[in-house]
């Protein structure tokens, strides 16, 4: 016999009154996010990743605060992210070689980009630039490309090249470099970009590959000179400046190296989470003020269709980037 009790209690669960609660599709719960930045403060990522937290905390109606984890060329970044919560009060801006070369490049890789990290939106693009410090230009003769290749050719190791890190798209383009042109140039690590570029400033190293943001306001005040862009295609900032592949007396005429950066958090972290970051990474990619900012520095916003598109794109660029690994010669513990 069914009692006045039972009929109460189902009228209650057909109307949710005692449902499971919902999972809080507010990412990390209402707390400050922290957005991993996997290089030191003044690089060109670090640039990146303070503009977008700046607009991220409005549209999210909280607040996004900004924490450096340098070290492994953006891994130790990646891994701090790949470790968190998965609820979405972690979030990494994450390049592309962390995500596509660094399995091949690295023997013992804490994390798998794939497994361990949820796609949140591409964000950026943009080419290497490769400048050399003005006044070394100047006394060594290096009025471009070819002529540096051919002094690093007759002085073997003597050319330093600075880099954000090891495994880094800097690392891997001038092995590159090295390799199709027979040139020796030496590669000098360092814990990001902005210290590198601090001693190139100096001249204590002689050149750089790197992204454009923190390079170029050094070029517009004539400390550097720039002598290539890695894209196969010449940018419209830089529209005197060649790309690599316009030498294929070189060897470089297949060269065609991009970066890009991307929105990640911990994998397991539910799919109205993931939504709403996408939303909102979405938001501030469409504020006009925000592509302006980048414009200038050569990194064009580019968003992906949705978290899906960015684990597809990830999977289907991987093999390109194990070939540069490859071709590099690079192997790291």
């Amino acid at each position: 016999m069914v009692g006045r009790r039972d009929i109460l209690l189902g009228a209650a669960a057909a109307t949710g009154l005692f449902a499971a609660p919902a999972v809080a599709e507010t990412p990390g719960g209402g707390r400050p996010i922290r957005l991993i930045v996997p290089f030191p403060p003044g690089g060109a990522v670090d640039i990146l990743g303070r503009l977008l937290a700046e607009r991220l905390g409005a549209a999210l109606s909280g607040t996004v605060v900004v924490e450096n984890r340098a070290g492994a060329g953006g891994n130790i970044g990646a891994d701090a992210v790949a470790k968190a919560s998965p609820d979405g009060g972690t979030i990494g801006v994450i390049g592309v070689t962390t995500l596509c070369a660094a399995p091949s490049l690295y023997r013992n890789l804490p994390f798998d980009p794939q497994r361990d990290l949820a796609p949140v939106s591409a964000i950026t693009t943009g080419a290497v630039l490769c400048v050399v410090n003005a006044e070394t230009a100047r006394r060594n003769g290096w009025t471009d490309f070819p002529a540096l290749v051919a002094w690093a050719r007759a002085n073997p190791e003597a050319v330093r090249m600075g880099s954000s890190g090891t495994g880094t798209t800097s690392h891997l383009t001038v092995e590159a470099v090295n390799r199709a042109t027979g040139a020796r140039i030496t590669h000098v690590p360092y814990r990001g970009g902005g210290p590198a570029i601090n001693d190139l400033v100096s001249g204590t190293i002689d050149m750089m590959f790197d992204v454009m943001p923190a390079l170029m306001p050094h070029v517009e005040a004539g400390r550097f000179k720039p002598l290539a862009v890695s894209s196969a295609k010449r940018l419209p900032i830089l529209p005197d400046v060649p790309g690599l592949a316009e030498w294929g007396a070189l060897g470089m005429g297949d060269l065609d190296i991009q970066t890009w950066n991307a929105v990640m958090t911990a994998r397991g972290t539910p799919e109205p989470i993931v939504r709403a970051l996408f939303d909102a990474v979405r938001q501030v990619a469409g504020q006009a003020e925000f592509v302006e900012r980048l414009r200038p520095l050569g990194y064009t916003v580019s968003i992906s269709e949705s978290p899906a598109a960015l684990a597809a794109r990830v999977r289907d660029e991987t093999p390109r980037w194990e070939s540069l690994v490859r071709a590099s010669g690079a192997r790291l513990d």
